[in-house]
């Protein structure tokens, strides 16, 4: 048995929603908080996707929606029963972000920052103190191939993808948060407005402007589209292709992996390099690493390894950093290193593996 009510913000849209969540409703105002998050449950791992697209960070992404999720607790004595809990609480995250954005500036990748640097240079020293954006695992969300929404523009997988929330950073907040609303969650252009208390016509400009802003920085091509061309037979052996070559320190192997156009960025290291041969020749210059180890992983939609280097004081492979790998039809086309091993227990992986 279903019952109908609105699924939106002041909108005319209806959908069938379980009666169940009518009674979780009642219970959770009753001060039942097992109820409350039953209620909340399908959408928390989307709700912080959400907060991650509009920050950049999966740490100020964790604390958005606790705040979300708080507000939301406190003010459902509020809430009119008689409409969808999802815009509901979108609306809170959305607010919660916006506030966060007000006090915090943007995350930014080494491209934001400089120039590429020459090989010579080296990765530079690491600046801790640059609000560097961070990767996404993909398990802790649960997010889907297709699209959210029937009006949504992006896949949710492809609105994770590092490009793309890179180019969410470089807009002003209410554009991010109106681009989001609009194209990945496919909300109503007033449904959209009445969730930042603006006008339909302020939204719709903001829409526009955002549109204009992703479109120059976005490739032709999303990576969940390039990904299922190659197929995964294919991204299987380019990704152990790549650790092959690695564990051989092989250059030639690694340049013919490379797109001439190939990137290299590895925050918190500020220095980021362009172009195969300047890409090459950085990674030359590493081979003198000791032993490695890795282990897959899955961020922004992106194939993705953890990497370990051998420690001989402590006798093990520690943890050393996250790589996220962007491909074209035919080569790799971005290595982003995130040298941050306190990342890896949110992406599943060990902080050390055994000799």
């Amino acid at each position: 048995m279903v019952v109908w009510f609105d699924a939106g913000v002041d909108t005319g849209r209806r959908e069938p929603v379980p009666a169940p969540a009518a009674k979780l409703i009642a219970r959770a105002r009753a001060g039942d908080e097992r109820a409350f998050d039953e209620l909340v449950a399908p959408l928390r791992g989307r709700l912080l996707a959400h907060c991650y697209r509009m920050l950049g960070s999966l740490h100020d992404a964790e604390d958005a929606l606790q705040d979300t999720l708080l507000r939301a607790w406190r003010g459902l004595g509020g809430f009119d029963a008689a409409r969808s809990l999802r815009p509901w609480l979108y609306r809170i995250a959305t607010n919660v972000c916006l506030d966060q954005l007000r006090r915090r500036p943007r995350r930014v990748m080494p491209p934001d920052a400089a120039p590429p640097a020459s090989p010579a240079a080296g990765p530079g020293v690491p600046a801790d103190d640059v609000p560097w954006l961070e990767p996404f695992p993909d398990g802790i969300a649960g997010l889907g191939d297709g699209r959210p929404a029937p009006d949504a523009r992006y896949e949710e997988r492809e609105a994770v993808e590092l490009a793309f929330v890179v180019a969410l950073q470089r807009l002003p907040p209410n554009q991010r948060a109106v681009l989001l609303l609009r194209d990945v969650l496919g909300f109503s252009a007033r449904e959209t407005a009445a969730a930042l208390d603006t006008s339909e016509a302020s939204a719709n400009s903001a829409l526009q402007r955002a549109r204009a802003t992703v479109a120059e920085r976005l490739p032709e091509r999303s990576q969940q589209a390039t990904l299922r061309a190659i197929g995964d037979d294919e991204l299987r052996r380019r990704v152990d292709a790549y650790v092959d070559a690695w564990e051989r320190r092989d250059i030639d192997a690694i340049v013919a992996l490379l797109a001439a156009d190939a990137t290299f960025l590895m925050p918190p290291f500020p220095n980021w390099f362009a172009g195969r041969e300047a890409v090459a020749a950085l990674i030359a210059d590493a081979f003198a690493t000791p032993p490695l180890r890795c282990a897959e992983a899955r961020a922004n939609g992106q194939p993705a390894l953890g990497w370990y280097v051998w420690s001989p004081e402590a006798g093990r492979f520690e943890a050393t950093a996250l790589e996220v790998y962007a491909f074209d039809a035919t080569h790799l086309t971005q290595v982003a290193v995130f040298a941050s091993p306190e990342l890896f227990p949110a992406f599943g992986l060990p902080a050390a593996q055994p000799s």
